[in-house]
């Protein structure tokens, strides 16, 4: 079972099994509505604990298609959660345990900020430099 849940708590729900795959989508769409790393679940995998009220649907205008979820309460991403699709992304930032996967792709490379280029060799925060 892998929790998840929003950064107030409202929405609450889990997975019964993992999510079959993660990926990373740099445009910037996604990065603006913090979810460019997302997780992909099946439909009967998805089980609400509490809030699914709470969640908020954001369509976009023609003509891109994919709608984000968030929070109504804090706003957290929650990718699109609701989709009718029996396959649907999830905001892996909105799962509370480790879900066994890591970015096995990524998406639109080129719409990559010049900002996150070698962002994987910074230094942990609060280490000093050597």
């Amino acid at each position: 079972m892998i929790e998840g849940s929003c950064l107030c708590g409202a929405v609450k729900f889990r997975l019964t099994a993992p999510p079959e795959m993660m990926g990373t989508c740099h445009c910037s769409r996604c990065r603006k509505a913090g979810a460019s790393t997302i997780v992909f679940v099946r439909r009967e995998t998805l089980e609400w604990v509490q809030g699914r009220d709470r969640v908020a649907l954001h369509t976009p205008p023609a003509p891109f298609q994919y709608g984000r979820c968030f929070c109504r309460e804090c706003g957290t991403s929650l990718g699109e959660i609701l989709s009718p699709e029996a396959r649907f992304p999830i905001a892996a930032d909105a799962l509370d345990d480790d879900p066994g996967l890591r970015v096995g792709f990524h998406e639109h490379l080129a719409d990559r900020p010049p900002w996150h280029e070698g962002a994987g060799d910074a230094p942990e925060a609060g280490t000093p430099p050597a």
